[in-house]
């Protein structure tokens, strides 16, 4: 493998762990306006965030929220389909969300101060 190879490896580990890191928040935060089930929390990810989550990794994670309290859930029989599984933020989700958000937005504030030279210098 070559060194551009390599790099690029690096690059793509680096982005999935950037995006497992913040998975949490963005499942909390697709909960926000009202229930969801598994496939629409799925496709919200991904139409608002481009975060393309495989199932078997959603699954597991809206588990560990239930666990946690952060969301609760609901079997509800669909007309002329099979019954679904609602996620719905619980009050200690609603904060929890909005503790992630002011945290995630100190941050991303910050290092977009540190990166902003660098990009200033890469558009000359």
């Amino acid at each position: 493998m070559s060194e551009a190879d390599d790099d690029l490896v690096s690059l793509d580990r680096w982005t999935v762990q950037l995006r497992k890191g913040t998975l949490g928040l963005a499942v909390l935060a697709s909960l926000w306006g009202g229930r969801l089930y598994g496939l629409e929390i799925l496709r919200r990810l991904e139409a608002d965030a481009d975060l393309t989550v495989p199932e078997g990794t959603i699954y597991p994670l809206l588990n560990r929220l239930k666990r946690d309290g952060l969301i609760s859930s609901e079997w509800v029989e669909a007309e002329g389909g099979h019954p679904r599984k609602y996620f719905t933020l619980t009050e200690a989700g609603r904060r929890r969300a909005a503790e992630m958000a002011q945290a995630w937005g100190r941050f991303a504030a910050g290092l977009d101060a540190m990166l902003t030279p660098m990009r200033q210098e890469q558009n000359r």
